[in-house]
Parts: C-alpha cells; sequence; structure tokens
C-alpha cells in the first residue's frame, strides 16, 4: 500500500519512446515530401554543401522537426 501511495503522488509523465517514434514518423514523412516537392528522393541525395538548396532546407526542416521531437517526446514532463 506504501508503494501505491507513492506513485500516486507522483506529478507528471514523459511520452516516452512510443510519442517519440511517432513523432520522428512524421518528421520523416515530413522530409519526404519535402524532397518530392523538389524533384528529389528522399536518401539519394548526398548531404554536402554542392547539394541543391531545396535539399539542404528539407534536411534543415528534417533536423528541427527531429530536435523538437526529442525535447517534448523525451524531455518534456506532461500533466
Amino acid at each position: 500500500m506504501p508503494v501505491l501511495s507513492v506513485l500516486v503522488g507522483l506529478q507528471g509523465a514523459v511520452a516516452g519512446p512510443i510519442a517519440y517514434g511517432l513523432c520522428q514518423t512524421g518528421c520523416n514523412t515530413m522530409a519526404v515530401a519535402c524532397y518530392a516537392a523538389a524533384g528529389f528522393t528522399f536518401g539519394t541525395v548526398i548531404a554536402a554543401a554542392a547539394a541543391p538548396v531545396a535539399v539542404l532546407g528539407c534536411n534543415a526542416a528534417l533536423g528541427t522537426c527531429s530536435a523538437t521531437c526529442a525535447t517534448v517526446a523525451l524531455f518534456a514532463p506532461t500533466p
């Protein structure tokens, strides 16, 4: 019974790895669509300074999205 009292008294939770995976899936889906809109196939263009500007923009958006997933799904407590 004391363990239950402690567990009930805990405030907040972390969304966890499932939410993180779902969020990353959304980011990758966005990146595939971004590449397709630019006329490329995701995963076939080497990420280098010589890559097309549109692809570099897609990569930057994917990085931002992925970082946001990590921040929100893994580290932010939820009420």
